[in-house]
């Protein structure tokens, strides 16, 4: 199994007012060789103010307003990654609809890697856990099982309120425009986890952001007539 995201609950449905539905269940990644996490080299200066980051996919572009008040390393190290084009060429390689979009793995520049997808760029930041509710458009960095302190390069877009991920995974931005693009690729069909076709990542800019970060606020499933989404175990 590709997928390294492991979530210990199922996705819970975002709209109070969608009927109950039960998650899928999905096998258990396989398991990898550990990590010992690093500290990221530096945190970013204040003099850098705040921050976003333009994604350019080949579905459309995104916004994600980076949150360094809630996990500066994580920040710093997504900064240090796209800036150094890290991020350029990679794919988002794991999708559940009306889920979550998992993508930014070094490995997935490269077709012939494909078996490889959601193995790589971890295990480097310890976890920066908040309260922050992990709301429709958080982005979050993915760890290795059972590993809190396993962020790295990966990271994720919730596409749908998830309550029980709140404290469970580091918030380090939130989409803030183009939102229906991470919905759109989100759509993408898929075998189990895996898109079909390649949804790549062709830049990511950082950039000085325009507004300050808000609070995020509840909002529906995309389609809730949908299957629910659901995680691995």
């Amino acid at each position: 199994m590709i997928s390294i995201l492991c979530l210990s609950a199922g996705l819970a449905a975002a709209a109070a007012a969608a009927p109950p539905r039960t998650p899928l269940a999905f096998p258990r990644p396989r398991p990898r060789l550990s990590a010992t996490p690093l500290e990221p080299d530096a945190v970013l200066g204040a003099e850098e103010g705040p921050l976003e980051a333009l994604v350019e996919t080949s579905k459309g572009p995104f916004v994600i307003r980076l949150l360094p008040e809630l996990a500066p390393h994580h920040v710093a190290h997504f900064v240090k990654v796209a800036r150094a084009g890290g991020y350029d060429g990679t794919t988002f390689h794991r999708v559940i609809a009306h889920g979550i979009i998992q993508g930014g793995d070094p490995l997935s520049k490269d077709p012939a890697k494909k078996a490889l997808y959601g193995t790589g760029g971890l295990g480097l930041l310890k976890a920066e856990f908040s309260s922050r509710p992990m709301t429709r458009g958080s982005v979050a960095a993915v760890l290795q099982p059972g590993k809190s302190d396993s962020g790295g390069n990966q990271f994720f877009v919730v596409l749908a309120d998830q309550p029980s991920f709140t404290g469970k995974y580091t918030i380090f931005g939130e989409v803030i425009g183009g939102l229906s693009i991470a919905d759109a690729i989100g759509d993408t069909p898929v075998k189990g986890e895996i898109p079909v076709e390649r949804v790549v990542i062709q830049k990511v800019t950082i950039r000085k952001s325009v507004t300050e970060p808000t609070m995020p606020s509840s909002s529906p499933v995309p389609s809730p007539s949908s299957p629910p989404p659901a995680s691995p175990r």
